[in-house]
């Protein structure tokens, strides 16, 4: 049965202790992602983060300069994981249509990896210079996975018939749906959902 990510997220990410000001910065962030999820990053007040924390506003500024310094952070943290795939020796050498599986294997592995971060990425919509760049980063990726669909289609191990970029929009719509539904504690792994979602989307795209 499906759930919903924000469910998803709330059980992969520890819950705050209310009272207990021991956070260090990395679990401060995780929660603030939560809430970001939970309740939109607009909508979210220090304030709010203060007392989901049981910290004092003092106390969180002490960690983090601001609301907005967070979501830098989150966001960087899901893009940076999804750049890097691009950077591994799987991608970077060998045959296009291999390379462009590694890219999708590595796409779902950091999804899976950084649930809570990526479903925050995928729910900017661009309303702040932060968010902005988050997006541009997007694009940038987008576009050299379309280079390699492009690579492998004239390889001739992915269909032509397909133009590269909508290709590349189709195979990512699957992707990032799984925030929507993917649980963590569920039978799959990143390994096992990377099989399933190559199997549905980039065989259809296989020229044999």
């Amino acid at each position: 049965m499906s759930v919903s990510s924000s469910e998803e997220v709330a059980s992969a990410v520890p819950a705050a202790r209310r009272g207990r000001p021991g956070y260090d910065q990395r679990q401060i962030l995780e929660i603030a992602v939560q809430v970001f999820i939970e309740h939109g990053y607009d909508a979210t007040s220090v304030s709010s983060l203060a007392e989901r924390l049981g910290l004092s506003k003092s106390a969180l500024y002490h960690h983090y300069a601001s609301k907005e310094r967070l979501l830098e952070l989150a966001l960087d943290e899901a893009m940076g994981s999804l750049e890097a795939v691009l950077r591994e020796p799987g991608a970077a050498a060998g045959p296009a249509g291999e390379r462009l599986e590694h890219v999708l294997r590595g796409a779902v592995r950091v999804l899976v990896d950084k649930l809570a971060y990526v479903t925050l990425l995928l729910r900017v919509r661009g309303n702040s210079d932060i968010e902005r760049a988050a997006l541009e980063r997007r694009r940038a990726f987008d576009d050299q996975v379309a280079v390699l669909v492009r690579a492998a289609q004239v390889e001739g191990t992915v269909r032509g018939d397909v133009e590269a970029a909508v290709a590349t929009r189709l195979l990512f719509g699957m992707v990032n749906s799984i925030v929507e539904w993917y649980r963590p504690a569920g039978p799959e792994g990143a390994s096992e959902l990377a099989d399933d979602v190559l199997a549905v989307a980039l065989d259809g795209l296989r020229t044999s």
